[in-house]
C-alpha cells in the first residue's frame, strides 16, 4: 500500500510540473496548426483547379473565415455556375486564431496563380505568414 502512494504521489509530481508546461505550448501549437490548415486549403485549391479544369477562389470573409469556391464559368463570381463552394472556420479546430489576407487568390487550371496574397495568422504566440507565388506554390514562412 505504500509504494502504491509513493507511485501515486510521483505521478503527482510529474504532472505538476507537466501540465503548465504543456498549457504554455498550446497557443504555438495552434498557430502552426492554423497556418498549416490554411496551406493544406489553399495546395488543395490549386489541385482541385488543375484536375478539374476550372478557376478555384479563395475569398477571405473575415478575421477567422474563408470560402473556397469552385468556379466552374471562371467568372470569380458565387452563382448558378459554382459547382461546390465549402467555408471554413479556422476558429473550430484552432480558438484564438484569427488572419488577415492582403488579397483573394485565384487558381487557373494550369497550377498558376494571380491576385497573389500574403495570409498572415496570428494569436496570443505570434505570427506566421502563408504566401502564394504566382507559379501557385504555396509556403508558410
Amino acid at each position: 500500500m505504500i509504494e502504491m502512494m509513493i507511485v501515486m504521489a510521483i505521478a503527482a509530481i510529474m504532472a505538476g510540473i507537466a501540465i503548465p508546461s504543456f498549457m504554455s505550448m498550446l497557443p504555438g501549437m495552434r498557430l502552426n496548426g492554423a497556418a498549416r490548415q490554411v496551406m493544406t486549403d489553399l495546395m488543395a485549391a490549386r489541385m482541385d483547379a488543375v484536375k478539374q479544369n476550372n478557376e478555384f477562389k479563395i475569398f477571405f470573409l473575415d478575421n477567422h473565415q474563408y470560402k473556397i469556391l469552385d468556379d466552374d464559368d471562371n467568372d470569380g463570381v458565387d452563382d448558378s455556375g459554382v459547382e461546390m463552394s465549402r467555408t471554413v472556420n479556422i476558429q473550430d479546430n484552432y480558438t484564438g486564431v484569427t488572419f488577415s489576407s492582403t488579397n483573394n487568390p485565384i487558381f487557373s487550371p494550369r497550377g498558376t496563380a494571380t491576385s497573389l496574397p500574403t495570409i498572415t495568422v496570428q494569436n496570443s504566440s505570434g505570427s506566421k505568414t502563408v504566401s502564394v507565388s504566382i507559379a501557385g506554390r504555396v509556403k508558410i514562412n
